[in-house]
């Protein structure tokens, strides 16, 4: 169940004009009173004597005896909303459910004869509207501070007892969802999307992309956007507001947004310290391509978020999220849509109200603007192994989530799994092809000492993994790992200890790029390199950003 309290209000016959009217798509039917204040109130919809001036009327009455001292905006206003998969509930239980939020939010407490008067009134099957006002009978104001909290923490525990769909709860960090306006002005232009979530994808992937605050600034305007930057007296920064080029409201004015209204992560002194914090943490010296280099990262956040303090796994949480936001632009164009669906789904995933230390992530993070300056790779091999990384991180992510009771972000990790999921799918059967075809020519004596070694480090699942068509990619990658030097049982152990093995559908496949990705030559022994996938002198340094859907500012 989802209570939403709305704005108070000063009209409270304008309220019940609503209740009880068509609705704005005459959606309303058989609009009546479930429960009032004492069981008497005058019910519109029901009783053909009652009307609505009569009901207004002694819902104003203590606000009238109150004069000058009821406050302006006296109409409380709460619509309660059960899960789409929730039984219809009788009047009866919707009545018990008004005046157990009506209690916990201090609008009228439970045998408190001097409660406000309230109404609640049902015009669907899924939900209510409380209609409250703010005036008690001893003629003071309610005491209903933080009533939104308190109405949705009684509600978790009406969810349990009618045994109805548990909602996730969220912390107060998520993004704010677009207005009914809004939504309206989007279908009229024949925009897919508003105007706010547009620019919530072009901040967040030129944040990703961004090395400096200057450089997020002019990602922002080459991605079709208008900037206004706001200075403090001293020069300094204060910050920024944003706008569609061609969005304006009736005046013909731009209609800004600024930053923060957008995300709580995305205000400037949230983003430059993201930003500030990667110029200050030293690269390391390094010649692997940038997207192996990512790979590896990503590949070690599950330990990240296993074992380091709260604010690095937030770190590390909200780098991930980055990596996903700044992989769209990059990646063929028929993995784009998938892609840009699991980073928006992560969105959510990426924030807690536990403060990140970026310092901690900056070797991820600066691998993810790498790879917006390096050449794409011409095979899907790093792309399937980045991608199988990114999995396991969000997977990770999900059960550091769960520990901690935010429900929100669970789901949203959840979703962005099933959208990573399908992308490796998609990548991964055309660069296995080569590893199928060596490990079916492999010498007999060797595919039985690779046998013997998933026998040995997965004692459990070794038959399983024998069987599958994959096997003759995993038997040459073992095999590869074997002639630069590693112990193939640890290595392979260690690809399935980092893994949800029972959900994946193809063990072999699995393990398979795993393994390349954790495959490093042993100490004293000398990698066996390719050029392919490295970095050429002379590469891009500029990271590509034109976002799916985006468009060339008009000048």
């Amino acid at each position: 169940m989802i209570a939403n309290i709305v704005k108070p209000g000063h009209k409270t016959r304008g309220v019940l004009n609503y209740l009880y009217g068509p609705g704005r798509a005459n959606e309303h039917a058989d609009p009546h009173l479930v429960a009032s204040w004492d069981g008497f109130a005058p019910d519109p919809g029901r009783d053909p004597d009652a009307t609505l001036a009569q009901l207004a009327d002694v819902l104003d009455l203590r606000v009238k005896q109150a004069g000058h001292k009821a406050p302006k905006n006296h109409v409380w206003h709460c619509s309660i909303r059960a899960a789409p998969e929730d039984r219809h509930l009788t009047d009866d239980k919707w009545a018990a459910i008004a005046r157990r939020v009506l209690n916990a939010t201090g609008i009228a407490p439970a045998g408190d004869p001097d409660a406000c008067r309230w109404v609640a009134v049902r015009h669907a099957d899924d939900h209510i509207h409380i209609v409250a006002t703010k005036v008690r009978g001893d003629l003071r104001p309610p005491r209903n501070w933080n009533d939104f909290l308190r109405a949705d923490k009684e509600l978790v525990a009406i969810e349990k007892e009618y045994g109805l769909r548990q909602v996730p709860r969220g912390d107060r960090t998520a993004a704010k969802r677009p207005t009914r306006a809004e939504q309206e002005k989007a279908r009229r232009t024949g925009k897919s999307r508003t105007s706010r979530e547009h620019l919530r994808t072009v901040l967040r992937t030129a944040v990703s992309a961004a090395t400096s605050t200057e450089e997020f600034f002019r990602l922002v305007e080459g991605a079709g956007a208008l900037v206004d930057v706001q200075y403090f007296p001293s020069g300094d920064v204060r910050g920024y507001r944003v706008a569609l080029d061609g969005d304006t409201n009736a005046q013909g004015e731009p209609v800004w947004f600024a930053g923060s209204t957008l995300a709580p992560d995305l205000s400037y002194p949230k983003i430059a310290e993201r930003l500030t914090a990667a110029e200050a943490t030293p690269a390391e010296r390094t010649d692997a391509p940038a997207w192996r280099r990512l790979a590896l990262a990503v590949d070690r956040t599950p330990d990240h978020l296993a074992h380091d303090e709260d604010e690095a796994g937030q770190a590390h949480i909200t780098v991930l999220a980055e990596a996903l936001d700044a992989l769209p632009l990059i990646a063929p164009v028929d993995l784009r849509p998938e892609l840009i669906q699991a980073a928006t789904a992560f969105e959510r995933a990426g924030r807690s109200r536990i403060r990140a230390q970026h310092q901690q992530a900056q070797a991820t993070r600066r691998a993810v603007k790498a790879i917006l300056r390096e050449p794409a790779p011409k095979d899907g091999a790093l792309l399937a192994m980045l991608l199988d990384a990114l999995l396991l991180a969000v997977i990770a992510a999900q059960h550091w989530h769960r520990t901690r009771d935010h429900t929100q972000q669970v789901e949203a990790a959840r979703q962005t799994a099933a959208h990573l999921r399908a992308a490796y799918q998609a990548t991964a059967a055309e660069p296995l092809t080569p590893l199928h075809h060596r490990g079916r020519n492999l010498a007999q004596w060797l595919l039985k000492s690779q046998a013997a070694v998933v026998r040995q480090a997965l004692p459990g699942l070794a038959e399983q993994v024998l069987a599958e068509p994959g096997w003759p990619a995993l038997a040459a990658t073992l095999n590869d790992a074997t002639t630069a030097g590693h112990d193939p049982a640890a290595l392979l152990s260690q690809a399935a200890r980092h893994r949800e093995l029972d959900t994946a559908t193809d063990l072999s496949e699995v393990l398979t790029w795993r393994l390349i990705r954790l495959r490093e030559p042993a100490p004293g022994k000398p990698p066996r390199t390719k050029a392919a996938g490295r970095v050429q002198p002379g590469s891009a340094t500029t990271p590509r950003t034109t976002l799916p859907e985006s468009r060339p500012r008009s000048r």
